[in-house]
Parts: structure tokens; sequence; C-alpha cells
């Protein structure tokens, strides 16, 4: 299911209301200390033809245009459009059960692309804007979970190592852990971009859920996560996020680039 495009002109009208930031992207905590963090996961597909506005929207809220927010983007790409002529590169069935799981929660008749989901809290067409600054407004507005990590690397055997804490949690919470690449592009030769460049940005190549957090109580844990073969560590970035259970809100979010060593 695809649905319809948001016009150019409220494009527009958007970047001039918001208010750009200093320094772009993912990173240093001196940077984000005071901004709130808003976790942003886009569900797309490169053999959907209304997706390529959606991952432009994206790549410029992870240039930060928020005043106050810290964007904290995901880009997952699902798997149920390969059947159409092009097998997007990035895609697995592990991101469309997720996006299903937004569509039973939100009660939707089924998953849509591109869509957008804010915090766990609120869906819409990722193109949107007006949507989206709409469901950034009420997330900004949330008292968030402190997430904080720390010794950052990546072993001889592609091994990331790292330390994930947080502040007490509300309530019971899954503690989830994403790689993504910094920038990718395909040329994509079939299917409804058939001849087209597509470029993306924090594009997920594994999500795993590193622990439970139980209510009233903080969260600390050292993690290990394999990386795939042939990711270059400069061109990688670690999100570390709270989600109530049953993949619920969203209560905390970070991000770290991941240097090389």
């Amino acid at each position: 299911m695809r649905i319809g495009l948001a016009s150019a002109v409220a494009l527009c009208l958007l970047a001039r209301a918001w208010t750009p930031l200093s320094t772009p992207g993912p990173g240093k905590a001196s940077e984000t200390a005071d901004r709130v963090p808003i976790l942003v996961e886009l569900f797309t597909s490169e053999g959907c033809s209304s997706c390529p506005p959606a991952d432009a929207f994206l790549q410029k809220l992870d240039r930060q245009p928020l005043a106050g927010a810290e964007m904290i983007v995901l880009s997952e790409h699902v798997d149920y459009w390969n059947h159409i002529g092009w097998k997007d590169p990035y895609s697995a069935r592990f991101y469309s059960d997720r996006q299903s799981a937004y569509a039973n929660r939100f009660n939707l008749d089924s998953p849509y692309t591109p869509q957008m989901v804010v915090d766990g809290s609120s869906e819409f067409v990722g193109s949107d804007p007006e949507l989206a600054r709409k469901a950034f407004d009420r997330a900004l507005a949330v008292q968030k979970v402190a997430v904080r990590m720390s010794a950052i690397s990546v072993d001889a055997g592609n091994t990331l190592h790292a330390h994930v804490e947080t502040g007490a949690v509300p309530s019971e919470a899954d503690v989830v852990m994403a790689i993504a690449l910094n920038h990718a592009e395909s040329q994509v030769l079939r299917g409804e971009n058939g001849g087209r460049t597509l470029t993306h940005t924090a594009v997920v190549r594994r999500m795993v859920k590193i622990g439970t957090a139980r209510p009233g109580l903080a969260f600390a844990q050292d993690v290990q996560v394999k990386l795939e073969p042939g990711l270059t560590r400069d061109n990688l970035r670690m999100i570390a996020f709270v989600q109530e259970v049953r993949q619920g809100r969203v209560l905390g979010a970070a991000v770290e680039r991941v240097l090389g060593n």
C-alpha cells in the first residue's frame, strides 16, 4: 500500500519554519546535552516509488533542523516490495516484522511505505512534513530517560564493543541497540525506481535487544555486537534506545558515531 506524496510547498514551508542548528549529524555529548532526543523510524523500500521523498526528508532531519531536539533517525528497509523487480539490498524480514508490530499497535489495516514512526508513539506518511512537525512537537514535550554509550570500539574480529547505561525507567522496557550506515547509495536497475540513483541515511544493518530495564531501576551493561563483513567503521553509527515492552513508547535514545581504530 502506498500513500500520495506531500507537496513541495509544504516541505519548503517546513524548512523555513525550523531553526537550523550549528552542527549537523549525530555525535558529541556537548552538542546534544540540552536537546530532547526524538527517535524517528522510517520504514521504506527502494522498490517503492513513493519512498524517495521520505528518504530525502529523513536526511534533512539527520541534519538537525529542529531547535531543542536531537533527531535520532533510523532507516529500516522492509522486504515486501522485493517481488516486483528490484531486491532492496538493505532490506530484511526483521524490519517488515517490526513494522507489522507497529501496524497492530496503531490498529492499521496493513503496513505501508513510506511510514514514519516517532518515539514509538505516533505514525504517519513519511513524506508528510506537517504531520511530522506535529509529532515532533508532541515528542519535545515528553521528558526522556537518559541513555548513554561509552567505550565504543571495534576489535580485529569485527565485533563492536560498547557500554550502555540508562537512567531509571518508569515501566518495564527493552534496551535495544542498532548499528546503521551513515550513508548508503544504490543504482536501482529495475522496478518502480528503475534507472534512479537513491541515497539513504542511517540505514539499519543490525538491531538487537541487549537487555530489559526494570521499573524504577537504571540499566547498565557491556555489549558486543558482531558486524557484517565489509562495513566501513567510519561509515557507522550506533543507536541505543529504551522502548516499553511489546514495542511501545520510546522512553529515551542516544546516538554515537563508530570511529575507525
